[in-house]
C-alpha cells in the first residue's frame, strides 16, 4: 500500500513540475469528476464496499436463507454472517451444512490476488470447532465452500479461509472437479452479465460416515446450487467424495432432488416447478458463450421436494442472521475498524488511481 502512495505522489509531483498550468487547469476540472466522469465508478466501489459488511441479508435470493428442514441438523447449528457470503454451520459435523452468496458482475470485477490464511472460527464453542489440526495429515483438502476467487475484498478473502467455510474434500474433487465447477459458475456471470445466486454445501447420505481428527465428518459429496433470475434456470452440481485418484464423477440434478438427499429448502423462495425443472449446466468455463442458451433437460418427477417454509420460519431465521451481521471471523484477528480502514485504503486508491487517469488524459 506504502509503495503504490509513493508511485501516485511522484507521479503528481512530475505533472506538476512539467506541466503547471495543464495540471491546474486539469485539476479545476477534476471538480465535476465525479458526476461527469466517475460517479458511477465511485458508488460501484463504496457499493462492494459496504455490502460486503451489510446484514448479509442479501447474499440469498429475495432475502431468505436456506432453511432446514430436517429437525436434525439443527442440533449445534450456528448461523453466521460473514463479508460476501453466509454460513450454517453445525457443530455436529464441524462443518457447514450450507454457504450462500451471490456472485454479481461488479462483485467479480475485483481481482483479488490469494493470500492463505486458514484459521479456526473463533465465534464458534470451542467443542463445536473444526481446528487446523484435525485436517493435518489426513489425505483430505480443507475445500472452500464459498472459493477464495469469488471474494472482492481482502476482508471477505480473509473469512473465506475460516474452518467454518471448509469441509474434509478429497484432493481429486477440491483441486480438479470442484475448481472447474467454481470457474463455470464464475464464468456464468462474468461472460453472460448476470447475478447467481449460490447455496454450496456437504452432503452426508452414507449409513457408515467417517471422521478426520477431533471428529470432523467426512462429507460423501459435496453439491453447488445455482439460480439464475434472469433465465430462470435452476439446478444442482453434485461430485462424490471419495478418497481415491481418479476424478469424481459430476451429476447436474435437480433442486428437489437434493433437498430430498440434504433435508434442506436449498432457495425457499422458487417454486416446486422451478425446483423439478434439470437443465444442462456447464461443467467448464470453455463451456460457457456469452449468448449461450442453457438447455432443458427433463423434469424430475420422482424426488420429494422440500416442504414449504412459512413466513414466521422465515423471519426468525432472517432475525438470526441479522443479529450475527457485527460478527466477522476477521475482527477475532485483526480488529474491526483495521479491517475497514484496509478496505478504506484500497477504494481511496483506487478513486486517486481513476483521477490520474483523467488528468493524464487531460495533458495529451
Amino acid at each position: 500500500m506504502a509503495k503504490k502512495k509513493r508511485n501516485s505522489s511522484n507521479l503528481l509531483s512530475q505533472l506538476l513540475g512539467q506541466n503547471g498550468i495543464k495540471v491546474l487547469l486539469g485539476l479545476v476540472a477534476t471538480g465535476s469528476f465525479a458526476i461527469a466522469f466517475g460517479q458511477e465508478k465511485i458508488q460501484q466501489l463504496v457499493s462492494m464496499s459496504s455490502k460486503s459488511n451489510s446484514g448479509c441479508l442479501d447474499q440469498f435470493y429475495r432475502e431468505v436463507p436456506p432453511y432446514l428442514v430436517r429437525e436434525s441438523l439443527s442440533k449445534h447449528s450456528f448461523p453466521l454472517c460473514f463479508n460476501g457470503f453466509n454460513v450454517m454451520y453445525s457443530g455436529v459435523s464441524k462443518t457447514p451444512l450450507w454457504v450462500a452468496e451471490v456472485l454479481t458482475p461488479a462483485r467479480l470485477s475485483q481481482k483479488i490476488p490469494r493470500e492463505d490464511s486458514f484459521h479456526e472460527e473463533t465465534r464458534i464453542p470451542a467443542e463445536y470447532r473444526a481446528s487446523l489440526s484435525d485436517y493435518k495429515s489426513t489425505g483430505y483438502d480443507r475445500g472452500h465452500m464459498a472459493p477464495n476467487a469469488d471474494m472482492p475484498n481482502k476482508a471477505a478473502q480473509f473469512d473465506s479461509f475460516s474452518l467454518a467455510n471448509m469441509v474434509p474434500q478429497a484432493p481429486k474433487n477440491n483441486q480438479q472437479v470442484w475448481r472447474e465447477l467454481e470457474e463455470a459458475t464464475r464464468a456464468l456471470v462474468t461472460k453472460q452479465k448476470q447475478d447467481v445466486y449460490v447455496v454450496t454445501g456437504p452432503v452426508y447420505s452414507a449409513k457408515k460416515l467417517k471422521t478426520i481428527g477431533n471428529g470432523v465428518i467426512v462429507p460423501t459429496a459435496t453439491y453447488k446450487a445455482l439460480y439464475l433470475p434472469k433465465k430462470g434456470v435452476a439446478g444442482v452440481y453434485y461430485a462424490d467424495n471419495t478418497l481415491r485418484n481418479t476424478a469424481p464423477t459430476v451429476k447436474v440434478m435437480s433442486i428437489c432432488a437434493l433437498e430430498e438427499l440434504t433435508g434442506i429448502n436449498i432457495f425457499p423462495e422458487l417454486t416446486e416447478d422451478q425446483k423439478r425443472n434439470t437443465y444442462r449446466l456447464p461443467l467448464k468455463a470453455t463451456e460457457v458463450k456469452q449468448n449461450m442458451q442453457i438447455a432443458y433437460l427433463h423434469w424430475d418427477a420422482e424426488s420429494q421436494c422440500a416442504a414449504d417454509v412459512g413466513q414466521a420460519q422465515i423471519s426468525a431465521l432472517q432475525k438470526q442472521f441479522k443479529s450475527s451481521a457485527g460478527g466477522s471471523s476477521a475482527s477475532d484477528t485483526n480488529s474491526g475498524s483495521s479491517t475497514n480502514s484496509a478496505t478504506q485504503d484500497t477504494i481511496v486508491m483506487q478513486l486517486i488511481e481513476e483521477i490520474l487517469k483523467y488528468l493524464l488524459q487531460i495533458l495529451k
